[in-house]
């Protein structure tokens, strides 16, 4: 019903008007008497199969929701009845902020893609907590971090720290992101030394507390194996729980869409089926080089069940939705689920 009915309303709209109302419809309708019973009947898939426990966390089943499409945790009941496992929200910032220009969103279907400069557009930590503080669905919630856009990067730790405490109690694990294109200079916090400090400045405030959150880091998909080397390097020296394999990209090869068309879109970060088969090779490589020892969650360009189980081969204990999501609808998600049953 979604490909061949609604689909073809909202690619009609601006891809940032479009998911404005999707917001707001699935919110008003689950209003409605029934209507989140009627969504979980259709899209949710239950089965003890698919259950899985990741760094100390008991998932209901191991497909979830990147962070980026509920930046302020405006949908996670809503969420929870279309049968995600978790929902991932943000990226968040310690004050709220406008994010990039518009438009700073936009499709390109020929690649089943996205291009993204959306610029950590979000209501801030404290609003976000408080929202989160009033969620009904019992789901896993993962918070993803990040710095305000005028912070300078020697003063980045202080943000994240920040972001960090004002939503420790109403998340369930945490994601540090330093791999967004989208915002000035933050890819260079993934150098070694400021990301070892930044990691044990929010790492030292965690395990201050009597139970300690998971602390993952979200990696880009550019790295080079030299990169994702010194990356698990610090992952083992900053005690993390956990990797996101991938961000966006900012790379644009091999795609259909005529380059002329894409450059002028301007920059950004690329997601979708394009990125699959990176994203891929990364969560394959960092499997490898721990001996499956450091969890992964894979995200990139998952677009069919074969494509998440692809990630799950590679290595990776669970996966997360963005591109694929929009492109496919909520069904993806019970297919997924579905696959993963064995006879």
């Amino acid at each position: 019903m979604y490909k061949a009915l609604l689909k073809p309303l909202l690619f009609q709209l601006d891809a940032e008007q479009a998911h404005h109302f999707v917001f707001d419809n699935l919110k008003r309708s689950c209003r409605l008497p029934g209507m989140a019973a009627l969504l979980r009947q259709l899209y949710s898939f239950e089965h003890p199969q698919l259950e899985r426990e990741v760094f100390g966390l008991k998932f209901r089943n191991p497909v979830g929701l990147a962070a980026g499409f509920d930046k302020n945790a405006d949908l996670t009941d809503e969420l929870a009845a279309l049968g995600f496992g978790f929902v991932e929200i943000g990226t968040v910032t310690p004050r709220a902020q406008p994010g990039n220009p518009s438009p700073r969103l936009f499709r390109l279907p020929q690649d089943e893609a996205l291009i993204n400069r959306m610029g950590f557009n979000n209501d801030g930590a404290a609003a976000v907590a408080q929202r989160l503080r009033q969620r009904r669905a019992p789901l896993i919630i993962g918070g993803n971090i990040g710095k305000n856009k005028d912070t300078p990067n020697d003063a980045a730790a202080a943000d994240y720290v920040a972001s960090f405490e004002a939503l420790f109690d109403t998340v369930d694990y945490f994601v540090v992101n330093v791999s967004s294109p989208n915002t000035p200079n933050l890819r260079a916090l993934q150098e070694k030394e400021p990301l070892i400090h930044l990691l044990q400045q929010v790492q030292e405030h965690n395990l201050a507390k009597p139970r300690p959150k998971p602390l993952l880091l979200k990696i880009a998909p550019d790295l080079t194996d030299g990169q994702l080397d010194d990356i698990l390097l610090i992952a083992r020296e900053t005690q993390l729980s956990g990797l996101v394999a991938t961000n966006t990209t900012i790379g644009r090869a091999d795609l259909r869409t005529p380059a002329a068309t894409v450059a002028g879109l301007g920059a950004g970060g690329l997601s979708g089926r394009p990125l699959r088969q990176r994203a891929t090779e990364v969560i394959r490589y960092l499997h490898q080089r721990t001996d499956g020892g450091l969890p992964i969650i894979g995200v990139g360009g998952i677009a069919s069940a074969a494509d998440a189980l692809e990630k799950l081969a590679a290595g990776a204990a669970l996966v997360q939705l963005y591109t694929g999501f929009i492109y496919e609808g909520p069904a993806l998600v019970k297919r997924i689920n579905q696959a993963l049953i064995r006879p």
